[in-house]
């Protein structure tokens, strides 16, 4: 199936845009396609990146707010969590994938349980999706080995279906969850299968001091220590850290997610040092974390938390402009999953989206990417291609009826189970 989207416009031009198979073939001339897509009123963009997800807590959305952050996880989402059956994961993949698709994202980096539920839903909804089975022994030796062998035959099954816009990828959750053997081990796979780890660090000041206590060093040095850090890294929050630390960082070409809208609901304390890491050399990409935290899954309005609270805590306006999120958002965190994708040119993977320029949040359009990071929203998105596939288009996803109505039973049954 080839598209052309005709007069749209790119780079502050009107153009033509050629899609044949999964890629952009080509940029300016008028051709003869087999579906064409007026872009007159609308402006075409990369599909937007989400670096961190727990994409079926979308079941979650709403649940347990306004909680300090451990009192949260203790007292309502682990209890609930684990009441969850594969179908919920199913269901919430499912609608977290729809609720991705209608705000303009196109690929998302997920930890979760279930990964074959993940997968299906990913494989069935037509995103792209890197997915990691959730990893957490507590420090159990005997359940380390079960649970490792479990992630790894998981990994095999995803493989097996073959579905290019699905990468497998490793998820030990956090150091306060997972044995120093089992990081170890992980490490050791990573390397030898060239697989990406999904990773939570230094989001709290107790993680950091905890983790002084027990091995008498900060999280990044420990885990330089035990060898962990590498690029196949990506490392979600990373807001409590020194300057040395972002200095192991970036000498061992981690990746870091910054998820500003969870980190500011959950109060964890600190804005993620972006300017240090900039200068530095880190790749910073965007992230949502989920819905449980953060309630959307609209990485426009992480656009805006990101810039504005890099400014609000730093006491400078200047700081992570409009362009640098928005590049954030689509080549960097591409670049941080290894997708081909994140810019609008020839030969790059043909994840797009349309914004409809008629919006007011479009008008005056003195200047179009301040625009899409200060003002715009999710609704604005009008049509969604992900590898050359058009998901959604004039705002109605196929399906999506169904899907919001069996998740929302799910999330249903879920609670009354947690009750009994």
């Amino acid at each position: 199936m080839s598209i052309l989207i005709e007069n749209v416009l790119h780079e502050g031009d009107r153009t033509n845009i050629y899609v044949e198979g999964n890629k952009i073939t080509d940029i300016g001339p008028k051709v003869e396609a087999d579906q064409i897509i007026d872009g007159s009123n609308h402006a075409v963009l990369p599909g937007l990146v989400n670096t961190h997800t727990h994409a079926a807590m979308t079941l979650f959305r709403g649940y347990a707010d306004d909680m300090l952050l451990q009192e949260w996880l203790r007292d309502k989402i682990r209890p609930l969590e684990s009441k969850f059956v594969p179908e919920d994961i199913y269901w919430g993949t499912r609608l977290a994938c729809l609720e991705m698709i209608r705000s303009g994202t196109t690929c998302f980096n997920d930890m979760y349980f279930h990964l074959d539920q993940q997968a299906k839903a990913v494989e069935e909804s037509g995103i792209r999706g890197v997915l990691s089975e959730g990893f957490v022994d507590f420090f159990q030796p005997d359940l380390s080995e079960e649970l490792l062998k479990q992630s790894t035959d998981i990994i095999r099954k995803v493989q097996i279906m073959g579905c290019d816009r699905i990468t497998p990828a490793l998820g030990p959750h956090a150091i306060y969850t997972v044995t120093e053997s089992s990081l170890r081990r992980f490490k050791e796979i990573s390397d030898e299968e060239g697989l990406l780890i999904h990773f939570h660090l230094s989001e709290t000041q107790e993680e950091v001091e905890n983790c002084r206590k027990a091995h008498g060093k900060s999280p990044v040095g420990y885990l330089k220590d035990i060898g962990f850090l590498g690029s196949n890294l990506i490392a979600a929050h990373s807001v409590w850290l020194d300057e040395s630390e972002i200095a192991m960082l970036a000498d061992a070409h981690v990746k870091v997610s910054h998820n500003p809208v969870s980190n500011m609901k959950l109060a964890v304390g600190g804005a993620l040092p972006y300017k240090e890491m900039r200068q530095a050399g880190i790749n910073v990409s965007l992230g949502t974390d989920g819905t449980a935290s953060n309630n959307n899954l609209d990485m426009f309005e992480s656009m805006k938390f990101a810039a504005l609270l890099q400014k609000f805590s730093t006491n400078d306006p200047t700081v992570l402009p409009a362009g640098d999120v928005l590049e954030m958002t689509t080549a960097k965190g591409a670049e941080a999953l290894g997708i081909d994708a994140g810019v609008v040119k020839v030969g790059k993977l043909a994840d797009l989206i349309l914004v409809d320029l008629r919006s007011p949040a479009f008008n005056p359009n003195h200047d179009l990417t301040s625009n899409l990071v200060y003002s715009a929203n999710g609704s604005c998105v009008d049509t969604v291609i992900c590898d050359g596939k058009v998901l959604m288009r004039d705002g109605h996803v196929e399906g999506e009826e169904e899907v919001i109505e069996r998740a929302a039973g799910a999330a249903q049954d879920l609670v009354r189970r947690g009750q009994e």
